[in-house]
């Protein structure tokens, strides 16, 4: 089985479960989104802004939150799909491109799930040089267990809400009704 056939395996599966929590988001695969804009040249007549090209990457798993109304989307978590293992360039790879997803979309949470890792732990070249990672996920088959879907579903839940609260933080610091905050804290989970 290749990684896209496998994350294609569970990916209605993963929709249906965030839906029963949340009917406002969307799961996709080999989703295409913004992870650079080239400003090519400014005009003149500043009303229409500048030029740009802008540059996607194909993403292996899309959750959005989409307004029913309108079809907007906003990107909320992207997860990258192995299957086995994963190498030191993959690691170092895959955190890049979260960091330049990030630029872009400054709320975005991103992360890397494993499948088909058997007893085998996530390896440690992955906390080394996954470093723009905020969640690594690993099954030991190719289908989640109980215990691993229930996890899985616990994690994307709380990344899509860890989202929300950042886009509320950075796009709204300003506003005068904005919640106030003294202390922010990211632990770390291990299980």
């Amino acid at each position: 089985m290749d990684e896209k056939d496998w994350v294609l395996s569970f990916i209605e599966r993963m929709q249906n479960s965030l839906q029963r929590k949340d009917k406002a988001l969307r799961v996709e695969a080999a989703k295409k989104v913004i992870y650079a804009q080239e400003i090519l040249r400014y005009n003149e007549a500043d009303r229409e802004g500048p030029s740009y090209n802008t540059m996607k990457y194909e993403t292996d798993i899309l959750i959005s939150e989409v307004n029913p109304k309108t079809g907007a989307w906003i990107p909320r978590v992207i997860i990258e799909g192995k299957i086995r293992s994963i190498n030191t360039h993959d690691a170092i790879t895959y955190s890049c491109k979260a960091e330049t997803h990030k630029n872009v979309h400054p709320y975005l949470r991103y992360g890397i799930l494993i499948g088909y890792r058997k007893h085998y732990p996530l390896p440690g070249r992955l906390f080394r040089h996954g470093t723009q990672f905020d969640f690594m996920i690993s099954w030991m088959g190719y289908e989640a267990s109980r215990s691993e879907w229930t996890e899985t579903v616990r994690i994307l839940s709380a990344e899509v809400a860890a989202s929300r609260m950042l886009e509320e933080i950075i796009f709204h610091s300003r506003s005068r009704n904005r919640e106030s905050f003294t202390y922010l804290h990211k632990p770390l989970l291990l299980k």
